[in-house]
């Protein structure tokens, strides 16, 4: 009977972490720009996580949980690469872009690159707070940082986008007229 128990939970863990397998891909990505490196630490981030599943107390948290994971296995993927280059000042071109008539295909291509030109710390809380929707709290635990640095590196990072973004476009109406907005 518990031999059949404990096999359920660790069925419903496999499902549940299979649903997350999309966003964690979406976030390593953001982060690394790289479809096999991203491929690699979400399988890395899903093997530890199911290895390591009684550690989670609340289920509520699991999102939370798998992004400290996913967090952690990037760090640790840079830090054994820490002697080839400093990941701080990679500047990360993006260079999957396709051509497109489609002007908001165009603006989303080049605020895409624009978030890549930022710092890693500042790419990773605007990622998580403005496309993941996490909380400055969350954001905080997941990459086990003080929230007032959470709240500096998203302020900064959001100022650093509007001075490429107005560059880019020369004025940021167009970027307003063609509906782009901050996703929360």
């Amino acid at each position: 009977m518990d031999f059949l128990k404990l096999f359920c939970q660790s069925r419903d863990m496999g499902d549940a972490l299979e649903q997350s397998r999309a966003r964690l891909f979406r976030m390593a990505y953001a982060w690394c720009h790289n479809r096999a490196l991203a491929d690699d630490l979400v399988q890395e981030t899903l093997t530890k996580a199911m290895q390591k599943s009684s550690q989670l107390r609340d289920p509520k948290a699991r999102d939370a949980w798998l992004f400290s994971i996913l967090t952690n296995c990037f760090r640790d993927h840079f830090r054994r690469q820490r002697e080839m280059e400093d990941i701080d000042e990679i500047d990360v071109p993006h260079d999957e872009t396709p051509e497109t008539e489609n002007s908001q295909l165009e603006i989303v291509r080049k605020v895409r690159a624009a978030v890549t030109r930022l710092p890693e710390g500042q790419r990773q809380v605007i990622t998580l707070v403005d496309l993941e929707g996490f909380s400055y709290v969350e954001v905080a635990r997941v990459l086990d940082i003080p929230i007032g640095t959470v709240m500096s590196r998203l302020c900064r990072a959001r100022d650093a986008l509007l001075r490429l973004l107005s560059t880019e476009f020369g004025n940021p109406e167009v970027l307003r007229r063609a509906g782009l907005r901050r996703v929360k």
